[in-house]
Parts: structure tokens; sequence; C-alpha cells
């Protein structure tokens, strides 16, 4: 078996192919909605190195897998290509996700206050996930002003910033016993 070229030279110009083969520029819409994508997966891939817990390592390697969807979703023009059914997020999907937000908030002490990003290195990192995750989610709510999304898509990212708040407060409470609030004082 011949061996990919990783560099094509296809994209020099500006311009790169969504699913189907169609070109759009770089810049498009579409291209930032599954960029960011991207880049949440890496960082993802980054929070997950840091994490103990193995149930915690597993579920986002689930995420990591449903990002993957999501991207090859966002990189399909539906009004020239036809979708395939592995980039569809299911209903099943959110519910995982809706689970594991409650199974993590159930173990954590009541919110009194605003939580700042920080304490401890896992914990940072999954607040770095959680604003790339809602970065994402504008992209892509930019995307859909411009084409339709399916509300599944929209609804997993929302979630997944809301599992990795949580995620990050476990975390900083695990690690330093408790997490660092805002003091309005300092204002």
């Amino acid at each position: 078996m011949k061996k990919s070229t990783i560099y094509t030279g296809t994209g020099d110009r500006g311009t790169t192919s969504l699913v189907g083969g169609q070109r759009v520029s770089k810049a498009h819409q579409r291209i930032e909605s599954y960029g960011t994508i991207d880049e949440l997966n890496s960082f993802i891939g980054l929070l997950i190195t840091s994490l103990d817990d193995e149930a915690d390592r597993d579920f986002l390697l689930f995420v990591q897998h449903k990002l993957f969807t999501i991207g090859s979703y966002l990189a399909t023009d539906q009004e020239t290509t036809e979708l395939k059914i592995e980039s569809r997020v299911t209903p099943e999907s959110i519910e995982k996700i809706e689970r594991e937000i409650d199974r993590l908030d159930n173990e954590l002490p009541k919110m009194k206050r605003f939580v700042l990003p920080g304490g401890c290195r896992s914990a940072s990192l999954a607040h770095v996930c959680r604003t790339v995750c809602r970065r994402a989610e504008r992209q892509i709510y930019r995307l859909a002003g411009e084409s339709p999304v399916e509300e599944p898509v929209l609804v997993f990212i929302n979630r997944l910033s809301d599992y990795l708040f949580v995620l990050a407060r476990k975390e900083c409470i695990r690690n330093n016993g408790e997490e660092i609030i805002w003091d309005y004082s300092c204002i």
C-alpha cells in the first residue's frame, strides 16, 4: 500500500475541500465551525492526560468520538452532499452527557457564588476546554444563520460546556479541597 501524502498543495490558494469535494474559502463559516470543534477535541485530549479518574477519561474519550462526528457533520454542506448517518448526533448521545453532568453535579457542593477558572492543572484545562466549547457553539450558531444545522448538534455542544464546567469544579475540589470563588470586593 502506498503511503498517503500529507501535503497536497490544494490548499495553497486559501481554499479547502468539504466532505463531497466542494471547495470553499478557508475563512468560510463552515470551516470556522468544524475547525473550532477540532481545536476543542485537541484540548480535550490534553485534558484527558491530566485526569486520574478512569470513568472521566473514558467519558471524555466518548466525547472525542462524538466531536469527530460533529466535525464531519459540519464539514458536510447538505445542500450539495448527502450526510452520512454516522455524522448525526443522536438523542441517546445527549442523554448520555446529561446523565454524566448529573452524576458529577451530585458529588459537588451547591454553588453559592461565581467560580473562577483555575485551582489546579486539571480544573484549569477543563475550563480552557469549556471556553473553547462555548466559542465552538457561537461559531456553529453563526453557521446556522447561513445553513441548516440540526438541533441535536447545538444541544450536544451546549451540554458539553456544562459538563466541562462541572468536571472543572470536581477536579478543583478533588485536588485543592475547595474552589476559587470570585471576590467581588476586588473591583
